[in-house]
């Protein structure tokens, strides 16, 4: 059961403690002319996808704490440990691990930072992980570099929590204890893309070539004007009326005055739009659902290893770093203690790929029969001989028996 609502005190303070995360909440403004907000910027298709391709990505493969032997020669899972089970299973009362991280990379990828307050037993172990939205958190550095948390609940009241208490994952950061609003940052592409969508969108909604100029001769009344335009727009405009004549009296003329989607390059400039999302994310196009003519399975297979070294790696360092330096202690990093994410998870849904892979490591000595069939939830094998590692002959040469023929 959570301790978390008895640590809540009964404290206002002005809202002008937010200004870390002001234009987020506001929105910025874009050359465009569109608010950029983190509500509004998950609705882009392109900003949506990356978010998920990160988050799935931290969140499906395993992680567990290890622990690492004094001579450094064996490395285990750490299940003793209070800590694993809220890392590798169930961080607090509501969310599951994948949840969890899942929401934390979110939090990164749009906001810059994450943050969780550490429910910490009488004897210090960690109990649970409880998530803020990072609008709700206020870091302030003081001037002896040690940083505060100042959060505000939902009835408006602020509670000050220390650095011990508070989980605290950055993204890229300018000054080493804040981090950089992606949002902020990506505001001109992710406007153009909400821009180009909606203009895009009210192109279909009144027709292919929805303006021009509609002349009569003879000039109308007030009435007459409204009727016209009324007329029109129910009857010849929208998308259902697409490709219909327009039928017009009183020698009547339909002149165009607007460009087609075609003629403007709506569509190229929403697929650029993706690429420059991608951009800010370090995301492949292609992971996001957007490839050209030129890619072929092979190149495919070529990117999405490059998306698992160069995007995922990197947020599996961060993460691994952050919980070693946040939330194990001084003590536990002595004793051995380490986080680690299993990207061999990655492998999960290609059973060529993982048996593959398991067989080289076997077959190449480096690791045991049954330790490549722990990797997929089986049962160890009773012979002796799976438990020792197999060297290649190529490695050791050859042995004399003892009838002095080679093995």
């Amino acid at each position: 059961m959570s301790i978390f609502k008895h640590l809540w005190p009964q404290r206002k303070k002005s809202l002008s403690t937010w200004d870390v995360f002001r234009d987020m909440v506001r929105g910025m403004l874009s050359f465009a002319g569109k608010s950029v907000t983190v509500e509004n910027a998950i609705k882009v298709s392109a900003v949506f996808s990356c978010c998920r391709v990160i988050g799935e990505g931290v969140a499906q493969v395993p992680l567990k704490l290890m622990q690492v032997s004094k001579d450094g020669k064996k490395r285990v899972p750490a299940v003793d440990h209070p800590l694993y089970d809220v890392l590798a299973n169930r961080p607090n009362g509501w969310q599951t691990s994948f949840e969890y991280r899942e929401m934390l990379a979110w939090h990164v990828v749009l906001c810059g930072q994450a943050f969780s307050f550490i429910n910490r037993s009488g004897s210090g172990n960690i109990l649970e992980l409880i998530p803020f939205e990072p609008g709700q958190v206020t870091v302030k550095r003081a001037e002896d570099w040690s940083l505060t948390y100042e959060v505000r609940g939902k009835n408006g009241d602020f509670q000050t929590f220390k650095q011990d208490q508070i989980w605290h994952l950055r993204g890229p950061s300018w000054n080493g204890w804040q981090a950089l609003s992606p949002v902020t940052l990506a505001r001109e592409a992710i406007g153009l893309a909400m821009a180009t969508e909606e203009s895009v969108g009210r192109l279909h909604s009144n027709g292919v070539r929805p303006s021009g100029m509609y002349s009569v001769e003879g000039s109308l009344n007030e009435t007459q004007h409204a009727s016209l335009e009324k007329w029109v727009h129910e009857n010849n405009a929208g998308v259902e009326n697409t490709g219909k004549p327009l039928i017009l009296d009183r020698s009547a003329k339909w002149i165009n005055t607007q460009m087609s989607g075609v003629d403007a390059q709506s569509l190229e400039t929403r697929k650029f739009q993706i690429e420059e999302i991608c951009r800010f994310a370090r995301v492949l196009p292609i992971m996001v659902g957007y490839s050209d003519k030129a890619a072929t399975f092979a190149s495919a297979e070529q990117m999405f290893l490059a998306h698992v070294v160069h995007t995922l790696a990197p947020w599996y360092t961060r993460f691994e770093q952050s919980i070693d330096a946040n939330l194990l202690t001084d003590k536990d990093r002595k004793a051995g203690y380490y986080s680690n994410f299993v990207e061999e998870g990655m492998m999960r849904g290609s059973l060529k790929d993982t048996k593959d892979y398991l067989l080289g490591l076997v077959n190449g000595g480096l690791m045991t029969p049954n330790e490549g069939r722990g990797k997929l939830d089986l049962n160890p094998d009773d012979d002796p001989e799976s438990d020792k590692l197999r060297i290649p002959a190529n490695i050791v040469g050859t042995v004399p028996d003892a009838q002095g023929a080679t093995t």
